[in-house]
């Protein structure tokens, strides 16, 4: 009992003290994280070298291993001088522009100036443009100095590039220390693809203010159908009295529902889908023209691939979305990607699947069965070089297009047809 007495009082004591130990330790890497984190790899092997060579120089008694060892050492001291000191920056990264199409001059400006009492000490200034960066050196800056560097980003292709934050580095020749500051936020520049404008009789829209006639019978709306009879809760207001009086029966206004164009595009981001990467840079640029386009046309528009709904709320977030959108494997087929679009807009009056050229003719016509009737089915293969086509499978009409140029003339050869 006493020993279980004893026990049960040392216990808080003990606990106590490991929490003291705990909050000890915490104090201790918070204070030293700083200061190791300045090693960089290379330094801390040669602090190895550095040890082991005096340790068995002094063991063995080599003094070869002990002149090894002190001269590692006085290395490590002397980068300690390179290291050390504060440094007192204003930076600023400015992109001329955070938004490119594919092709088009990107520039941006690095401004670094000191905005301390004393000059600052020669540093190294890194930049990272997406997953490599840029380095240049800043020279000895006296107070209220600045240094201006320009530089410009590769927009071969269309991608969504982080430029920053912006780095000073600074350390010794050898590289063993390396001190690095963050002094901005990083800037996204966004890469859109090429578009082109479907303006005009070429866009293909349809443009009727009173929608397109559905089957679906409706008690108010602007198509008129037919006459019936009244039937007890219907609308008094749509009874033909003329009619009614002919007959000496009440007859009411049927009328067909009609529907606003509603544009569903769906871009299919399967692998299997593309031959290469050429033919999902058309079909991306399709995808952005057509957007673009009914959104210049205030269209009602649902952008969508297999895994994610893009931004429509303007044009610019659309293009946004299309810069970082990528293929992968394992995303699903063109028919589950019709499938998902036939559940998203089942209102659509005008929907449009775009591929590559490995999607065959029986898998676009299983595709196009999730799409709801009434629904006017567009597909666009891009296949860059191809010739420019036209063919109907069932009710798809199947656009081929070797260039973006080509698809405006496509789109009024479907729209005829």
């Amino acid at each position: 009992m006493r020993r279980l007495l004893h026990r049960m009082r040392a216990a808080p004591v003990w606990a106590a003290s490991r929490e003291r130990v705990a909050a000890g330790g915490r104090g201790v890497r918070r204070a030293a994280g700083p200061v190791l984190s300045t090693v960089s790899g290379f330094g801390w092997g040669v602090l190895a070298a550095t040890i082991v060579a005096l340790v068995a120089g002094v063991v063995l008694g080599w003094r070869e291993l002990l002149v090894v060892g002190a001269v590692l050492l006085a290395a490590l001291l002397i980068a300690v001088g390179f290291a050390i000191g504060r440094s007192a920056y204003a930076v600023s990264l400015d992109l001329a522009l955070t938004r490119v199409v594919v092709g088009e001059r990107a520039v941006g400006r690095v401004a670094v100036a000191n905005t301390a009492s004393r000059s600052m000490a020669p540093a190294r200034i890194e930049l990272p443009v997406g997953a490599s960066f840029a380095s240049f050196a800043l020279p000895r800056l006296a107070p209220g100095a600045e240094h201006d560097e320009l530089f410009g980003i590769p927009t071969h292709r269309r991608s969504v590039i982080t430029v920053g934050p912006v780095r000073s580095v600074r350390g010794d020749p050898l590289g063993l220390l390396r001190r690095v500051v963050r002094w901005t936020d990083p800037v996204d520049l966004y890469v859109h693809p090429k578009t082109i404008s479907l303006g005009g009789s070429s866009s293909g829209f349809l443009r009727d203010l009173e929608g397109i006639e559905s089957r679906v019978l409706s008690e108010n709306d602007v198509s008129f159908h037919a006459l019936r009879e009244y039937v007890p809760g219907d609308d008094r207001r749509y009874i033909h009295w003329k009619t009614s009086a002919r007959t000496g029966t009440l007859m009411v206004r049927q009328f067909e529902e009609t529907r606003r164009s509603h544009l569903a595009v769906a871009l299919s981001t399967s692998t299997a889908d593309y031959a290469d990467p050429e033919e999902f840079e058309l079909a991306v640029s399709v995808c952005g023209s057509l957007g673009v386009q009914a959104l210049r046309e205030e269209r009602e528009l649902t952008v969508l691939t297999q895994t994610s709904t893009l931004r429509t709320q303007t044009g610019r977030l659309l293009l946004d979305d299309l810069s970082g959108v990528e293929t992968a494997e394992r995303r699903g087929t063109v028919t589950s990607l019709a499938q998902s679009t036939g559940s998203a807009v089942p209102g659509a009056s005008v929907a449009f699947l775009l591929f590559g050229g490995p999607v065959s003719a029986r898998q676009l016509q299983a595709a196009s069965v999730h799409i709801p009737l009434g629904v006017r089915v567009i597909a666009v293969s891009a296949q860059p070089g191809a010739a420019l086509s036209l063919r109907h499978i069932g009710d798809v009409t199947l656009l081929t297009v070797g260039e973006l140029s080509e698809f405006p003339l496509a789109l009024r050869r479907a729209n005829s047809g």
